[in-house]
């Protein structure tokens, strides 16, 4: 059990200091070490996991308290939680101050701007991953671009997409 904690510790530690742009850009990496590395659950079951925790009222990243429960229990959730929020946390509180105090240099600016591009391929990049792992029919493929298309083209709330999907689900599409 001692070693079962100190990989989530180390896995979601690292994770934690490459979080650039939310959790979610993080999610390739924390799928391969949780399925691919460690095999701890297959991609299936950390895509449910990934939506069950999205749905889920609270931080977007649940995911990594739900894959400590999977993995170790409630030792688990402790470990995985805080190796995920500490270190950030704790870096970004160090950092603040500075970021304040130089916030009209142009090196600033230039950070910023080349850190968006970045963020965008790394949720893009999740985003991928996430569908590969999911859409296993030609049918869901095709639910999930047409969701993305009418989320990026409209500016209709993603909540009704995730409706609309809950309703083809209970319908029997991709079964």
């Amino acid at each position: 059990m001692t070693a079962l904690l100190l990989s989530l510790a180390a896995i979601f530690s690292e994770l934690s200091l490459l979080a650039f742009g939310g959790g979610n850009t993080i999610l390739p990496e924390m799928q391969r070490q949780v399925v691919g590395i460690h095999q701890w659950m297959t991609a299936q079951d950390f895509s449910a996991m990934f939506a069950l925790a999205q749905a889920a009222p609270g931080p977007n990243m649940m995911i990594v308290t739900l894959i400590g429960w999977r993995v170790a229990g409630w030792p688990g959730v402790l470990v995985a939680s805080l190796a995920k929020f500490g270190p950030s946390s704790i870096l970004t509180a160090l950092t603040l101050h500075g970021w304040q105090r130089f916030k009209d240099a142009p090196w600033r600016r230039t950070i910023q701007t080349g850190l968006v591009p970045m963020t965008v391929g790394l949720v893009a990049a999740s985003a991928t991953l996430i569908t590969l792992a999911s859409d296993h029919l030609w049918v869901l493929g095709v639910i999930t671009a047409g969701c993305a298309l009418l989320t990026f083209k409209t500016k209709v709330h993603p909540l009704w997409m995730l409706a609309g999907g809950a309703l083809l689900g209970l319908s029997g599409i991709g079964q």
